[in-house]
C-alpha cells in the first residue's frame, strides 16, 4: 500500500496497515523518501514497536544495516554477503526472553540484479501442513523437536544451544508463532520418523511454489512491516557505486492490533449447565 510519508502515518493509513497485517502478518508499503534509520523505527512506534533485539551484529543504535561486508560474510553470516538466503524466520536462534514477534525491513537502495525476498505467511504453512497430515503439526510442536547449536565463534560460546519447537502458540498474545530455518549447518532436528517426515513435507510446501508464496523485490523506499513472516532472499549482483542497502528492526512486541480476538465468553443457563 502507498503511505504519504511512513515516519508520520495519517489515521486512515495506520489502521489500514494494522488491518492488513491482522488479516496475512504483513504488508509491504512504498513510500517517496528513500529515508534513513529514523523511518524503520518511527513506523515502529506507531504499530507499538517499542523494544529492539540489540543483537551483536546490529548497528550501535539496535537497528541492522544489511549490506555486503567482506568480514561478517566470511564468518557465515549470510544476511551480510550477496548469497541466497534460505527461508526463516528471524530470531530462531534467540533463547524465548528474546523472541522476534515482529520486524521491518526498510529498502535504502536496492541491488542492481536479484536480492527479491520469499514470503510466506507462518499461519498458512501451519494451515498446509495440518490439512497434509495432523501428525506434521503433532511433530513440529514437540517441545525439543529443532535444536540450534551453541555459537561457539571465537573459541567461546557466546550463544548457548537452544532447543524448542517450530510451532507454538506464544503465551504474551495468544498467537500461534514459528521459529524455523532451512539451513542444515545451523539446525538439529528430533530423530524419529514423524519429526524426519514432517520436515520434509515442510522443505517441499516452500520449494514447490504455492500460491500462497509470495515473492516481491523491494525497491527504495518501500519496506515490509511483518509479524516475523517466513522469508528467504536470492542471490544479488551489486553495483559498485550504489550497493545494496537495507535496514532491518527487529522487536519483541507484535503489530498493534494484530493479536488473536478472544473467544467468546458464553454463560449457559441452569438447564443447560446440568445437560
Amino acid at each position: 500500500m502507498e503511505v504519504r510519508d511512513p515516519r508520520n502515518l495519517r489515521a486512515s493509513e495506520a489502521q489500514k496497515l494494522r488491518s492488513v497485517c491482522r488479516r496475512a502478518n504483513m504488508a509491504i508499503y512504498t513510500g517517496p523518501l528513500a529515508g534513513d534509520k529514523d523511518l524503520p523505527r518511527r513506523l515502529g512506534e506507531q504499530m507499538n514497536l517499542q523494544r529492539l533485539d540489540a543483537n551483536p551484529l546490529a548497528d550501535d543504535d539496535g537497528i541492522s544495516s544489511l549490506r555486503a561486508t567482506a568480514d561478517k560474510a566470511a564468518r557465515g553470516y549470510i544476511p551480510y554477503s550477496t548469497r541466497r538466503l534460505q527461508w526463516h524466520t528471524d530470531g530462531y536462534y534467540n533463547e524465548p526472553s528474546r523472541r522476534i514477534r515482529a520486524f521491518i525491513l526498510h529498502c535504502v537502495q536496492p541491488a542492481v540484479d536479484g536480492g527479491a525476498n520469499g514470503l510466506l505467511d507462518p499461519e498458512i504453512a501451519y494451515i498446509l501442513l495440518r490439512d497434509a497430515d495432523r501428525g506434521h503439526i503433532r511433530a513440529l510442536s514437540e517441545s525439543a523437536v529443532m535444536t540450534v547449536p551453541a555459537n561457539t565463534e571465537g573459541g567461546e560460546a557466546g550463544r548457548l544451544a537452544q532447543s524448542g519447537p517450530v510451532f507454538f502458540v506464544d503465551a504474551a498474545t495468544g498467537s500461534l508463532q514459528m521459529r524455523y530455518t532451512a539451513r542444515t549447518r545451523s539446525i538439529e532436528w528430533r530423530h524419529d520418523e514423524p519429526t524426519r517426515a514432517a520436515a520434509a513435507a515442510l522443505e517441499r510446501l516452500l520449494a514447490d511454489g504455492s500460491p500462497y508464496l509470495l515473492t516481491h523485490r523491494l525497491e527504495a523506499g518501500q519496506g515490509l512491516l511483518c509479524n516475523n513472516v517466513l522469508h528467504n532472499r536470492s542471490a544479488y549482483a551489486d553495483a559498485d557505486e550504489s550497493p545494496r542497502l537495507l535496514f532491518r528492526a527487529r522487536y519483541y512486541e507484535r503489530i498493534a492490533g494484530t493479536d488473536p480476538m478472544p473467544a467468546p465468553q458464553v454463560s449457559l443457563t441452569a438447564r443447560e449447565a446440568s445437560q
